[in-house]
């Protein structure tokens, strides 16, 4: 067992690890597929956790494949590690959105700086509610059944860009994008 408990970081590494081995380059792309919009990771940081978890057990390296590559899978000690992190109440989130820093402090900017980086966000968090919005009609009128926790976290993903869409939308005249940068929320 680990000396402290699991981070997040390293929890999310094992849960990917309980669907079979992969490298740390497998397990970058993974993590920025599945949980890329709400949970940052860093290849460094994937990486340090890797060999943090093989020097605690919870993980065992594998034999260097193409591209010098090694396949690392989880151990027993690395399933309860991950039983103990799942069974554990989430810690409180933290609204980290750089983009709030920015308005905050918006009146030490020129006004057309600002309300450009408005209008690039806004932009991309559209493009992402359309990502999303495509997900959500792919998925199978059973996907409910057959995969609730995606499932949630897709629709959570959906509330939220609405959400921030919808702040956008609503903020003072004066911070307003001079091409509007609005398009309706679904």
């Amino acid at each position: 067992m680990p000396d402290r408990p699991l981070n997040a970081t390293a929890a999310s590494l094992l849960g990917f690890l309980h669907d079979g081995p992969m490298t740390g380059w497998d397990l970058v792309t993974e993590a920025q597929q599945r949980i890329g919009a709400f949970w940052s990771l860093t290849q460094s940081q994937v990486y340090r956790e890797l060999t943090a978890m093989a020097a605690a057990g919870l993980v065992r390296a594998g034999e260097r494949g193409r591209r010098d590559r090694k396949p690392y899978e989880i151990t027993e000690a690395g399933r309860r590690a991950f039983a103990e992190w799942a069974a554990r109440p989430p810690a409180d989130e933290t609204i980290r959105f750089p983009l709030l820093l920015t308005v905050l402090f918006g009146r030490h900017l020129p006004p057309e700086r600002l309300t450009g980086y408005l209008g690039v966000q806004r932009a991309a968090h559209a493009a992402r509610l359309a990502d999303y919005e495509a997900a959500a009609a792919a998925l199978p009128p059973e996907a409910d059944e057959i995969e609730p926790y995606a499932v949630a976290t897709l629709r959570f993903g959906l509330a939220y860009e609405r959400a921030v869409l919808e702040w956008f939308d609503a903020l003072p005249e004066a911070l307003r994008p001079a091409d509007g940068g609005q398009a309706p929320v679904s």
